[in-house]
């Protein structure tokens, strides 16, 4: 029972600094998932993020489903779930009743504005650190190169972009390590 509390809790704490959607959240629960509780890896979260793009739904409840799974199976999922949304679902109520009055005080603006720019920030910060930890190789570059193209200039959708990378990692694993055996 302490473990799915702290789990709750955990989540909770991400899920009340979520400004900006999935993408934001990323720093987030790296920092809380991999350095300070050690539920996954660098390696494992990146997987689940990017199974999280893939699969129907928000990315960050995908994601906090996958964890929250690892650490104590389905009822694990289902704490880590409900840790990340109920944030959410208390400031939207809060949010819901006083907005109509101040969405266009130019304070309010502002704040929001500032809040984008430091979301950029942190999704820039949590991107430099997944490609040093993601792309090894220049075979890893190559690929990380193309799929940044296909992306960002071409708008491949983010679905079959992690597919071709997956299959195209079957691949590797099956032909590229045969290679490496012979040689």
């Amino acid at each position: 029972m302490k473990e799915l509390l702290e789990l709750y809790t955990v989540f909770f704490r991400v899920g009340i600094m979520m400004f900006g959607g999935g993408y934001a959240m990323l720093p987030l629960l790296r920092r809380e998932m991999v350095e300070k509780k050690g539920y996954v890896t660098e390696e494992e979260i990146l997987e689940y993020y990017a199974i999280g793009q893939c699969t129907p739904g928000i990315i960050a409840v995908n994601t906090a489903t996958f964890i929250g799974y690892k650490q104590k199976r389905t009822v694990g999922a289902v704490v880590a779930l409900l840790g990340l949304v109920t944030p959410a679902v208390i400031i939207i109520c809060i949010v819901a009743g006083i907005l109509k009055n101040f969405a266009e005080n130019p304070i309010v603006e502002h704040a929001f504005a500032g809040i984008r720019i430091a979301v950029v920030a942190l999704i820039v910060k949590a991107t430099v650190d997944f490609f040093r930890t993601g792309v090894k190789g220049a075979g890893a570059f190559v690929l990380f190169s193309l799929t940044f193209i296909a992306s960002a200039f071409f708008g491949v959708s983010p679905v079959i972009i992690v597919l071709c990378c997956g299959v195209i990692g079957v691949l590797y694993g099956i032909y590229g390590t045969k290679k490496e055996a012979e040689s």
